[in-house]
């Protein structure tokens, strides 16, 4: 059996619904699972961001039951849902707009989540979600918890460059926005490890632990990422997508080629805001367009300030995943007879970040782009 919750549910959604698939959504599939008499495994897909905004070496370890990032205080997972269903309550009685009541339910996810040391809603929720399910499962089914980093598209299969599309997200969204000249600055750190990992191989991954888990009681988790492997630094995608977009140009509306600079990285959201004004300003001007573009000089720095506020722990993150577990599982997958390189590549070391970008990740944000905006 695999669990995988579905990714739109994201960094500052509601709470309510964050909770119910992320957290009680675990619950549910581990008190099923332990009706299932002749279940084999448990497959759960997370987030390697469980660990919230933590330095160092992180180790592929397992929460307890109301553990907190910070440990402030003890973290029930009940307390939460109530807090969420009594907040709907009260604004339901004040006949609240729906608008009015989602702004006010994830502001509450993003206060529970920083009171208990986690950056947004989205990864307080998984975390909740690992608890519950290690909680309420029978300890008789094997459970292997599988945590990617940022996924990106394939490196090999179905073909390389592949992903599904809109909505890009994390350094794809960033990649195609500088490439589109909506972006000249992002938040980060150009000695920043990305620890980014192509889908394929997270999928592949998946594969192994569900045949190397089946019908043997165990509880493992498994961080599925570069980090340590291989590790990508924020200088290095700078570099590959100003070669890329050089090289490989976007087109405006009027068909003529978006030429881009280096992109500027800065450490907070205010540098960033500063960035892009300036940017958006000078655009503008050179236009002559500057007071007729108003309200969409505003629109698109709003919109990009409130990507930098999603991916600003990521972007400056200062950790580094350990993947003794995931090391050992494809140890255990070659003792019996795979060949990995061939079929099931899982390794982040036999990546080339360089050949990676310029001819998989990037022609297949542009090539996907390019559609999306044909077909519309």
């Amino acid at each position: 059996m695999i669990h995988i919750q579905p990714f739109y549910i994201f960094f500052s959604c509601r709470y309510d619904i964050a909770l119910a698939i992320n957290t009680y959504g675990a619950k549910h599939i581990a008190e099923f699972a332990t009706r299932c008499v002749n279940l084999k495994m448990l497959l759960h897909v997370s987030t390697a961001y469980v660990c919230g905004e933590k330095s160092g070496v992180i180790l592929e370890k397992a929460f307890s039951m109301g553990e907190t990032i910070n440990g402030s205080r003890k973290l029930d997972v009940n307390e939460e849902k109530l807090l969420s269903d009594g907040l709907i309550r009260v604004l339901r009685e004040k006949n609240a707009s729906d608008k009015e009541i989602t702004i006010a339910l994830r502001e509450l996810g993003l206060q529970r989540a920083r009171l208990h040391g986690w950056p947004n809603t989205y990864t307080l929720t998984k975390a909740m979600g690992e608890m519950m399910l290690r909680h309420h499962l029978n300890r008789n089914v094997s459970l292997a918890v599988v945590r990617p980093t940022m996924i990106t598209s394939t490196y090999r299969e179905p073909f390389p460059g592949f992903l599904e599309g809109f909505p890009f997200r994390t350094l794809d969204n960033i990649a195609i926005n500088y490439g589109r000249g909506k972006i000249n600055s992002f938040i980060g750190d150009p000695k920043t490890i990305s620890d980014v990992i192509p889908v394929d191989m997270v999928v592949n991954a998946m594969i192994v632990a569900m045949v190397v888990h089946a019908n043997r009681p165990s509880y493992m988790i498994y961080h599925v990422g570069s980090s340590l492997s291989n590790p990508l630094r924020y200088a290095d995608f700078q570099n590959f997508i100003l070669n890329y977009f050089t090289d490989n140009p976007l087109a405006d509306e009027d068909g003529k080629p978006i030429k881009v600079g280096k992109l500027i990285l800065v450490d907070s959201t205010e540098s960033f805001q500063k960035e892009l004004t300036q940017y958006y300003t000078l655009r503008s001007k050179e236009q002559n367009g500057f007071q007729t573009s108003h309200a969409d000089l505003k629109r698109n720095i709003d919109k990009a300030m409130r990507a930098a506020e999603i991916y600003r722990p990521y972007a400056l993150f200062k950790g580094i995943f350990d993947d003794t577990n995931t090391k050992s599982l494809r140890a255990t997958a070659a003792e019996n007879g795979e060949d990995l390189e061939s079929a099931l590549c899982f390794d982040p070391s036999y990546i080339d970040w360089e050949d990676y970008f310029q001819r998989s990740q990037l022609p297949g944000i542009s090539g996907a782009f390019k559609l999306k905006r044909a077909r519309l």
